[in-house]
């Protein structure tokens, strides 16, 4: 393995932030993955997948290790279902891509979705009413202190919303090797959430497929989100913020244009892009780093802004809305 020293991490990273590692380095497979570990072990180890989840603030005085496990297999068949295990590094929708080649159903509202499989199950990713855990069967992590395979399945993996056990309890305890999801040989299609069916009707579509809906999705998403490629950003930055019911009506009350889903009994989930709009952040830019004109939800990097320059407007947007509306807004990209 070659371990590079002093390099960018910008064509790494989604927000092309140009910091610096101390190291750099990949890995294909669990031996070259251990090689990585006891490679200068006084140095922190810093596990990168596509960088589409992740702001950094300053350079890294460790050693980065890119996940470049690749694979796309199926393990098992049923009547029903196809069980396909993906190598971590696998890009999440080339992978969801191969799906729509193959009728495998399930993963086509989590189309366009940045980043790579091995990070799609720490935060369990969702989009237009489908979440991660819907099609998720279990996975093979690498326990980085034993040096040995831990096996989870959808149990064990404590999937919350944008959540899971290896944001909480296990967080960078393990490096996620490959995962396998369970898909559906009939599709069942998800799509009263958003704007699909409103898409589908744009597209002219009159029979429903899960190549269709797929791209549904790609449209509504490449209508409202910047392509990375062309300006920097991590895609959603905030997490939608779940109130109690009271809460929602006394809001309601003076804002009735705002936006919120019941989630289960008592408690709403209210439209972070709503509330941040409405605080007048739309399109703001302060240097180069700025609220989409488009999405409000969304941070970008116009150019040569610094990690801690996006973290500074997202912290005086979380202030707003705080004084604003009495809501409390998290971060949803990972801050280093």
């Amino acid at each position: 393995m070659q371990f590079r020293q002093n390099i960018s991490l910008k064509e790494f990273n989604t927000f092309a932030i140009d910091v610096k590692a101390r190291y750099f380095s990949t890995f294909c497979n669990v031996s070259e993955l251990v090689e990585s570990i006891d490679f200068e072990p006084k140095l922190n180890k810093l596990f990168l997948g596509g960088g589409s989840n992740i702001l950094f603030t300053a350079n890294i005085d460790g050693v980065v290790l890119k996940n470049e496990i690749h694979g796309i297999e199926i393990i098992h068949e049923d009547a029903e279902h196809i069980y396909v295990k993906v190598g971590g590094g696998e890009n999440w929708h080339s992978f969801v891509q191969q799906c729509m080649k193959r009728n495998w159903a399930g993963a086509e509202n989590l189309s366009l979705i940045p980043g790579n499989v091995g990070a799609s199950p720490m935060q369990n990713i969702g989009a237009y009413g489908v979440e991660l855990k819907e099609i998720f069967h279990s996975l093979e992590a690498f326990h980085l202190e034993e040096k040995k395979i831990w096996q989870f399945t959808n149990n064990d993996c404590e999937f919350g919303y944008r959540n899971s056990v290896f944001k909480n309890r296990f967080k960078d305890q393990f490096v996620i090797l490959n995962v396998c999801f369970r898909l559906n040989k009939k599709p069942v299609f998800h799509t009263s959430y958003g704007a699909i069916i409103q898409e589908l009707e744009k597209m002219k579509v009159k029979n429903f497929s899960i190549q269709a809906i797929s791209q549904a999705v790609i449209h509504i998403r490449s209508s409202k989100l910047p392509d990375p490629e062309v300006i920097g950003n991590a895609g959603s930055f905030f997490k939608n913020p779940q109130i109690t019911e009271t809460s929602f009506k006394k809001l309601l009350e003076k804002y009735p244009g705002i936006v919120g889903y019941a989630v289960k009994e008592g408690i709403v989930k209210l439209a972070a892009g709503w509330l941040i709009e409405q605080a007048g952040w739309k399109g703001y830019r302060k240097g180069d780093a700025g609220c989409h004109e488009k999405q409000a939800l969304v941070l970008v990097n116009h150019g040569h802004s610094s990690g801690q320059e996006i973290y500074n407007l997202s912290t005086e947007i979380m202030i707003s809305i705080k004084e604003k509306f009495n809501v409390d807004l998290e971060r949803e990209v990972n801050i280093l």
